[in-house]
């Protein structure tokens, strides 16, 4: 059976195998029953499979005709967020699907018998929403000997209409710094004799707020998350801690940004006489265009559902760690698939929903998209 042949016959059996994997939906770094669902259906079809020691995360091979790699590329994890008043682990970013189509994917190519030019490697990643998991599968050799990548997202409605694809997802940077403010403690009567932690935070917040990089292309910073250690209404507060949110469209921008962010933190240290510390957290890089990678997705989105269906590029403000990737190993021909699903209200979204169809002919345009890579 071909492998397209195989997906169509296995139409249902994808759909249930999503709905199994949303109902285990686990944290970063927690993803043991995912990975061990996905294992068994792998184990079932006679993969060579490769685990590891400190995660859950996995690789599964097809033997080609030398030990150059094509690879695809799945997260298993979920977001932790309220649902209807109660904190749970919850697939509101997609990852159950793109696990269930890179596993058909993987068990269409392996029932067809086919013998690719190329090694076809299938990376079953951990702790995407850390912002960690690509650099602990690159750490760990999953991409040893890998010459193309490919990836998919979920994209919502108004980015990839339902039924359409694109084969480029133009990721930003994303990056959260972490910090902590040192004033003077004081009795609220006598202002004067503290330094206020939450007057040096509304400076910070002030001053990011009037950063201009001259420049297009969107990026932004701001304070998400700001804390007290004082319980005391009536004392000056002494210790803030705070966090940012950092985003820009390419990582040029990116860097000045921080840079910017930096100088801000030093003049308000100057200016107000109190302590800043502080780290830069869960970065993850902006996508880089790789024209090889994009024109072979390209060719297998047209393939599966016409011309008029490709979505030249997605571009996303929101981040993703499949970008650190190609910033490790820029020769690497690698781009992820944008896949318009019905999806709405919109990622993270506690009640999230799209599609379902959307896996079926999200699951044929991987599997092409390897197929034709493994040939060049």
């Amino acid at each position: 059976m071909n492998p397209q042949s195989f997906l169509d016959h296995n139409k249902e059996t994808i759909i249930q195998t999503y709905q199994d994997l949303h109902k285990l939906a686990e944290p970063s770094w927690q993803e043991e029953k995912t990975a061990k669902y996905l294992r068994e259906r792998l184990n079932d079809a006679e993969f060579e499979i490769k685990t590891y020691k400190n995660h859950f995360g996995f690789i599964a091979e097809i033997k080609g005709q030398n030990d150059t790699v094509v690879a695809l590329r799945a997260d298993m994890d979920a977001l932790v967020q309220e649902v209807d008043g109660v904190v749970m682990a919850n697939h509101s970013c997609g990852h159950d699907a793109h696990s269930t189509m890179v596993l058909y994917a993987a068990l269409a190519i392996s029932a067809s018998g086919i013998k690719p030019k190329h090694t076809i490697r299938f990376i079953f990643q951990p702790a995407e929403e850390k912002g960690e998991g690509a650099l602990q599968m690159m750490e760990d050799g999953a991409l040893d000997n890998v010459i193309s990548l490919f990836g998919v997202h979920l994209r919502p409605e108004r980015e990839v209409p339902f039924q359409k694809a694109s084969p480029v997802i133009i990721h930003g940077s994303a990056e959260t710094i972490k910090g902590t403010i040192r004033g003077i403690q004081a009795h609220a009567s006598r202002p004067q004799d503290g330094i206020n932690a939450i007057e040096v935070a509304s400076e910070i917040v002030n001053k990011l707020k009037q950063i201009n990089l001259n420049t297009d292309i969107p990026h932004s910073v701001k304070m998400t998350q700001i804390q007290t250690e004082n319980e005391a209404s009536n004392t000056i507060p002494e210790t803030v801690k705070f966090s940012l949110d950092v985003r820009a469209q390419t990582n040029d921008i990116m860097n000045q940004l921080n840079a910017r962010t930096v100088e801000v933190f030093e003049e308000t240290m100057i200016e107000t006489k109190a302590k800043i510390s502080w780290s830069m957290e869960e970065f993850v890089p902006a996508a880089v265009q790789n024209e090889q990678a994009i024109k072979i997705t390209e060719k297998a989105i047209l393939e599966i559902i016409g011309h008029e269906n490709i979505v030249t590029e997605c571009i996303s403000n929101g981040g993703e760690d499949f970008h650190f990737y190609t910033n490790k190993y820029p020769q690497i021909a690698a781009t992820m698939v944008g896949l318009g699903c019905g999806l709405t209200p919109g990622l993270h979204h506690p009640h999230m929903s799209f599609n379902l169809e959307a896996l079926h002919y999200g699951a044929k345009i991987l599997t092409q998209t390897v197929l034709l890579a493994s040939e060049q």
